[in-house]
């Protein structure tokens, strides 16, 4: 019994550990769809679109998701939570890994 527990939080651990650290590739096709226009190539940023490239995963993840609740953060508010609403917690991971490795 004890093996058996053990053995479903070690799955849930790294289930976790892999949804948090997210698949660079998979949030380099997502960005391209959707974040390239306004934030620029590799997230340098644009214009009024702040860059992104570098960010620190914790910080991607919490606008991301801050956006996706609705929140108005600053002046492309009504933008990016159009943007953010439809994205999963699992795309908000992949994309925050793709924008985090791109230093």
């Amino acid at each position: 019994m004890k093996g058996l527990l053990f053995g479903i939080l070690v799955f849930f651990i790294l289930a976790s550990s892999y949804a948090w650290s997210g698949d660079i590739e998979a949030g380099k096709a997502r960005y391209a769809q959707n974040c390239g226009n306004c934030h620029g190539p590799g997230g340098m940023g644009l214009a009024s679109y702040p860059k992104l490239k570098g960010k620190e995963i914790s910080y991607l993840v919490d606008k991301l998701k801050t956006y996706r609740a609705g929140t108005r953060i600053g002046p492309n508010s009504d933008l990016m939570i159009m943007m953010a609403q439809p994205l999963s917690d699992v795309e908000i991971a992949n994309l925050a890994a793709y924008l985090n490795a791109e230093k």
